[in-house]
Order: C-alpha cells, then sequence, then structure tokens
C-alpha cells in the first residue's frame, strides 16, 4: 500500500512540474518564399519534351535550375493539379543576384 500511495505522488508532483504546450496558429493572406542569396545565375533551360496533359485541370511547371549548394542543379518539368482553387504557378526566376523560388499565386 505504502508504494502506490508513494508512486501515486510521485506521478501527482511530476505532472505539476510539467508545462503544458500548445500552438494556436492563424495565416492571413499569402506572403512569397524567401529569396535565396547567390552568386551567379543559372544555365540556360534545357530543352525537354512535354508530355500531353493527364486531363482537365492540371497544370504544367516547367523544368528549372534552382541552387543546391554551391552549384545549380536541374528539376525536370512536371504536370500538376493547382495547389488550390484559381491559383496559378509562379516561376521561379534570378534577379539582382537573389533566386526566387517558384509559388502558387492567387
Amino acid at each position: 500500500m505504502k508504494t502506490k500511495l508513494i508512486v501515486l505522488a510521485l506521478l501527482a508532483a511530476s505532472s505539476l512540474l510539467a508545462q503544458p504546450r500548445f500552438y494556436v496558429g492563424a495565416r492571413f493572406g499569402y506572403r512569397a518564399p524567401a529569396p535565396v542569396a547567390v552568386y551567379a545565375a543559372p544555365p540556360a533551360p534545357l530543352a525537354a519534351y512535354v508530355a500531353p496533359s493527364p486531363g482537365p485541370g492540371y497544370t504544367f511547371v516547367a523544368g528549372n535550375w534552382y541552387p543546391a549548394g554551391a552549384r545549380y542543379q536541374w528539376r525536370a518539368g512536371y504536370w500538376t493539379r493547382p495547389a488550390f482553387a484559381g491559383a496559378y504557378w509562379s516561376a521561379p526566376h534570378y534577379a539582382s543576384g537573389r533566386y526566387y523560388r517558384g509559388y502558387w499565386r492567387r
């Protein structure tokens, strides 16, 4: 009986020291991704075959170069459905020494 009381007291004491953690988030509007500082412009895009659309409602996201460490890596184009209704793809681009990632816009 004493051991049960001691265990119960330890559990009660540990729950008093525990900190409840929760997160409530709200997002208003949409903010474009932050630019990435790069030292040189990406190479010219590669020419590639674009397969026909798999069905209605699909959007083609063109292939592009993206920074991977100290160099660029090619990401091939693909067909996808927009992220949300009325969205269109804003392609990644390089401007003023910064690389701006692509994202879905309203």
